[in-house]
């Protein structure tokens, strides 16, 4: 071998030695989100165009949770047998979970390092959603409020008018009896109670002024006057506005059937209505009643979450947490969702959300209810899950009529606060 082919040789091992270099020092992180038919498709696209940015980094993303209940029960079977992803996305209300059993990490030190942190859009407003004890423990990635989804032809057969559509529950009943009796296995009116972690029950609460719990905690705050105004409100849904019992996926599909008039849901199936509508009958969107005094809503969604406590996949992971929740990430997951961004910045960038939200109108009606956000709430101690289990069991007998409401709140109450800690 002569000395130019001797060179030759040198230089590919030396191409192969870098080659290898470079992969050796690529960080690959687990990462695991609930709800894959809402998420899989903008979670995806945050992938790819994350790991354009940052080739150093290879995201792995679990199969999704189911929902949100589940996404907090993986994860803490996760964190007993040490096989926890290294971002998890949890429930805005279930994160206090993981920050009382310390599996979330303190985000503080890597916000520190951050030049100019609120001027990425991380906003103080939905920084709260995720601090406990003064220390921010997530970043929120997709928020939402509860609205209302209307079909257009059947308010229209009914009599009704989509541009002037009542924003009182009374008025909403009244529209509801006359779709209803269009006859044709027409529902007039349905409301989504059995989302996860009791939200359109904390919906109906708060927008009556009224509190889950006692400012210290201690004491269950939902059979106050807001409590009691909104358990006999579901009642008077049954009997006035005579919603059926089903399902929340049989409910869903009668709305896209063109067979449901009037459908209170989260902003987060904007996107997903879209596709089962498909065209078939015109819909639109409403803002939720807000009776008060002093009405709320709360701010449903999800945060991401740092549960590795290698320093190499902390970093990586909170480049891509950073990248997800930051503008072009939540670019990404309005277009692909019906969620509102959790960052400032895209709502007014010509370059981003801007030229979207002039061209779709239905994602401005949660944007509207800013005003009334408050925080999902989320139950102290152990038993959190089994409080929520508990709440919708509850509510499960008003609707299927074999408790009247105000027995069922009595219960209800009685039942949640021998949960609490003591």
């Amino acid at each position: 071998m002569d000395r130019r082919d001797m060179l030759k040789v040198a230089g590919a091992v030396l191409a192969i030695g870098l080659i290898a270099g470079e992969a050796s020092a690529q960080t690959t992180i687990e990462v695991q989100y609930p709800l894959g038919f809402i998420f899989d498709k903008p979670m995806a696209e945050v992938k790819t165009e994350f790991e354009k940015r940052s080739p150093t980094i290879k995201v792995n993303f679990r199969p999704a949770y189911k929902e949100y209940e589940d996404a907090a029960q993986t994860a803490l079977r996760d964190s007993l047998s040490k096989t926890l992803p290294d971002v998890t996305f949890q429930a805005i209300n279930l994160q206090r979970i993981f920050v009382d059993r310390k599996i979330a990490a303190d985000l503080s030190p890597f916000i520190a390092q951050e030049r100019d942190w609120k001027g990425q859009g991380f906003a103080d407003s939905m920084m709260a959603l995720s601090t406990y004890g003064g220390k921010p423990y997530g970043l929120a990635f997709a928020v939402s409020t509860p609205i209302i989804y209307i079909n257009e032809d059947l308010v229209r057969k009914a009599g009704g008018d989509p541009d002037r559509f009542p924003n009182t529950w009374e008025g909403i009943f009244d529209l509801s009896r006359k779709i209803d009796a269009l006859g044709g296995g027409t529902v007039g009116f349905y409301h989504s109670w059995t989302i996860t972690g009791n939200w359109m029950w904390q919906a109906l609460v708060f927008s009556h002024g009224g509190a889950m719990m006692s400012e210290d905690e201690k004491k269950v705050g939902f059979d106050g006057d807001g409590g009691r105004r909104s358990i006999q409100l579901m009642g008077r849904m049954l009997k006035e506005a005579k919603m059926p019992n089903l399902a929340h996926e049989a409910a869903r599909q009668t709305f896209f059937a063109g067979k449901m008039g009037i459908w209170t849901e989260s902003t987060s199936l904007l996107r997903v209505a879209d596709d089962g509508v498909g065209g078939k009958f015109k819909w639109r969107t409403a803002v939720f009643p807000v009776p008060g005094p002093n009405p709320k809503l709360p701010t449903g969604g999800m945060a991401a979450m740092m549960t590795s406590a290698s320093p190499d996949k902390q970093k990586a992971a909170w480049e891509f947490m950073k990248f997800a929740t930051g503008a072009v990430g939540a670019t990404i997951m309005v277009k692909n969702t019906g969620y509102m961004p959790p960052n400032s910045l895209p709502a007014d960038d010509p370059n981003l959300l801007k030229p979207f939200y002039a061209t779709h109108p239905n994602h401005l009606t949660s944007l509207k209810q800013q005003p009334y956000m408050t925080a999902w709430y989320a139950f102290p101690g152990d038993n959190a899950l089994k409080i929520i289990a508990l709440i919708k069991d509850h509510l499960q007998s008003v609707v299927d009529s074999s408790t009247q409401p105000d027995a069922a709140l009595a219960a209800m109450t009685k039942d949640v606060q021998a949960l609490l800690p003591k």
